[in-house]
């Protein structure tokens, strides 16, 4: 396991962190290998009822990493959440496709489908690659400094890979949070459905803990018939379907700003995107 996420085991609980508190936990190719990685240990584990996941420092996750020292989009990974091709050295959009395909899209989605129960701690950013990575959590449970953030309409990308808003929001609460670009606190999370509970900062912890004891007294074959009963039936509102037509628009989106634009990311960084959501 890679020093960028730690594992650990407490009773019937795994804790998985994010440990680039540096970066904001910045999400690399090499955390995201890194996270797969610790996820299957716990599922392999029969110890293990219910799965945690983490930030280390003061925020949750600024979301993909596109600037910092540890950046790796030229370097190789074992692929496997998707059957195609390594990016490395392919020309344009071949590249981008391909990587992000594997990388984000299909490494959440094989995270979604983890048959233990999965709760997100969140305390202070989840933004844009962010998100992804508590929507793929069963549960989320946000401290009251939490905000979440989708930026990426200022790129003129509709949203990121993984595109859960219409489903963890609502389709009218969605729009307002693509259209602004905006942060949105927890309470606003939680009133629009995003968010299972609120709670003080100093109380996350034990409330988060707290919520997967209860979890880890039910049955484990049950708890994960019922993920994949909700899990079957959310794909039937059209999850799957239109998270693929989305990603579609969001590679079209990355062209058509290699054309137009200083770059695929429309000459925006990491600071840019911040600055820009936060009003400074």
């Amino acid at each position: 396991m890679t020093d960028v996420v730690q594992y650990e085991v407490t009773g019937p609980v795994a804790t998985v962190t994010m440990n680039r508190p540096e970066y904001r936990n910045a999400q690399n190719s090499a955390m995201t290998y890194a996270l797969d990685a610790a996820f299957t240990r716990a599922v392999d584990d029969d110890g293990v009822k219910v799965i945690v996941l983490a930030g280390a420092g003061k925020h949750f996750s600024a979301g993909h990493d596109i600037g910092t020292p540890g950046r790796d989009v030229d370097q190789s990974f074992e692929r496997k959440a998707v059957m195609w091709w390594d990016h490395v050295g392919k020309p344009g959009g071949d590249n981008r496709y391909a990587r992000e395909m594997e990388v984000y899209l299909g490494m959440c989605r094989r995270w979604r489908e983890i048959p233990k129960p999965t709760i997100a701690m969140v305390q202070g950013a989840c933004i844009a690659g962010g998100l992804m990575l508590a929507w793929v959590c069963d549960l989320i449970v946000a401290s009251e400094d939490a905000f979440f953030s989708d930026p990426v309409v200022r790129m003129g990308i509709p949203g990121v890979e993984y595109f859960a808003h219409p489903w963890v929001l609502g389709p009218r609460a969605a729009k307002e949070f693509l259209f602004t670009g905006g942060r949105f606190d927890a309470a606003w999370a939680k009133e629009n459905g995003m968010v299972n509970r609120v709670v003080p900062r100093d109380e996350l912890s034990k409330k988060t803990y707290e919520m997967a004891e209860t979890i880890a007294a039910m049955p484990r074959f049950g708890l994960a018939l019922t993920k994949r009963a909700v899990n079957q039936a959310e794909d039937q509102m059209g999850l799957r379907n239109g998270m693929d037509s989305v990603f579609g628009l969001h590679h079209f989106a990355h062209a058509h700003n290699a054309e137009t634009e200083k770059d695929s990311l429309a000459g925006m960084d990491a600071r840019s995107m911040r600055d820009a959501a936060s009003g400074s």
